[in-house]
């Protein structure tokens, strides 16, 4: 009784510890449907659900591209929170210690729209010319 016990729990915590591996963050910008690159690779548009099984201290690079607005280089790294099912499977087991901090549920970027001169400027002999003020003398009676 005891033996298949321990052997349930043994089998539970390994199953956690696969599962704490992985870790995610949604990518929003504002506005959204920006085209999302990943340390260099097209992988979508915004928001976007990023995924991976990286170690702790891990840097992820994204950079936000849409048309009209500057390009935005961003990066985060996994020590943003503690991941709760890893420690506890790493205390069956000590490899999911590598995978005990996971991202924030979510990333919020507001992009910065491009300023462009859409107007030529008008020529100086095409300027108008402001009339100065004279002084009148007045009249006396």
């Amino acid at each position: 009784m005891q033996n298949t016990l321990l052997k349930t729990i043994m089998i539970a915590a390994f199953s956690v510890s696969l599962i704490a591996c992985a870790s995610s963050t949604q990518i929003k910008s504002d506005p959204g449907g920006a085209d999302l690159y990943i340390d260099g690779e097209k992988v979508g548009k915004t928001p976007y659900t990023y995924t991976d099984t990286r170690i702790v201290g891990s840097v992820v690079h994204a950079k936000m591209k849409k048309e009209g607005f500057e390009d935005l280089d961003v990066s985060f790294n996994r020590s943003e929170e503690p991941d709760v099912g890893a420690i506890v499977g790493g205390v069956f087991a000590l490899v999911p210690f590598l995978w005990t901090m996971k991202y924030k549920p979510v990333h919020s970027y507001e992009m910065v729209a491009t300023h462009h001169q859409d107007v030529a400027p008008v020529p100086e002999y095409q300027q108008s010319i402001t009339p100065q003020k004279t002084k009148r003398k007045s009249k006396k009676n």
